[in-house]
């Protein structure tokens, strides 16, 4: 998920953490400077649904304007995931294990 806090912020002419408490105090969402401040600076990695009402009503916006969902992101992470077939060569940058020789074992099956 995208972050556009700052994005939506912008629109209403804020450009502060504390410009942005200020416009949460005005719909009675009153959190502390600290958690505005981490709130602007990155995505966070939780948001209460009732703090992210607050935000909404405090910023005149839609949880879609908040968060933008990034599927591309997600599915090169996948890809990166899969196995690879045996005896297959490995894309450019990735690096195979190599079977240790001499230890006494036997290798694993393929």
């Amino acid at each position: 998920m995208k972050w556009n806090l700052r994005w939506v912020a912008a629109r209403r002419d804020i450009w502060r953490p504390t410009q942005l408490q200020a416009a949460f105090a005005e719909v009675g969402f009153t959190p502390s400077l600290s958690k505005v401040a981490a709130l602007w600076s990155g995505k966070p990695v939780t948001v209460r649904l009732e703090d992210l009402d607050r935000i909404c009503a405090a910023l005149d916006c839609t949880v879609a304007d908040l968060m933008e969902a990034e599927p591309q992101a997600y599915q090169a992470s996948r890809d990166q995931g899969q196995q690879q077939a045996v005896g297959e060569q490995a894309p450019a940058g990735q690096v195979q294990p190599i079977p240790r020789r001499g230890s006494g074992r036997s290798l694993p099956p393929n």
